[in-house]
């Protein structure tokens, strides 16, 4: 069992095709028994992702409604929040200023390291690759989703 830190940019391929997806969905799967980690502010960012993709055309409606009520059941019953402290905060705007992060990004990488503190074998799993050379920098194992099928 391993133990893993998704960010938003990973975790919407469990739920909308892309690439990486099918690697997404093995590592995400309660079968596979690993910990799934992700940050609470994923949870509105998972959210925005699917809703946009409607308003662009690439998701229906119909289907978007599917992936949120998924989305909300393993939220409920198999992901691992981490959530936003003042300890994240104050770390993250360090972050910002150690890598130039966009904010968000900057809440992930510090609820990762966070998590690391308990669990120093955490794999954080990200696409973008701003976020991954910051979290390489910070010596997080990091998983680039987009290098799988």
């Amino acid at each position: 069992m391993a133990l893993y830190f998704l960010d938003t940019s990973a975790l919407v391929k469990r739920y909308v095709l892309e690439t990486g997806m099918a690697w997404v969905q093995s590592l995400t799967s309660p079968t596979a028994g690993h910990s799934v980690f992700i940050s609470r502010m994923t949870q509105m960012e998972t959210i925005s992702a699917v809703i946009r993709r409607v308003r662009g055309g690439s998701l229906t409606a119909r289907d978007a409604s599917t992936v949120l009520l998924d989305f909300g059941c393993d939220l409920t019953l198999q992901y691992r929040i981490i959530e936003i402290s003042t300890g994240v905060i104050n770390q993250a705007a360090i972050l910002i200023e150690r890598h130039a992060l966009r904010a968000y990004d900057a809440v992930q990488l510090s609820s990762a390291i966070e998590m690391r503190k308990q669990a120093p074998s955490l794999v954080l799993v990200s696409a973008d690759a701003e976020l991954n050379a910051a979290e390489a920098s910070e010596r997080l194992l990091v998983e680039n989703r987009n290098m799988y099928p």
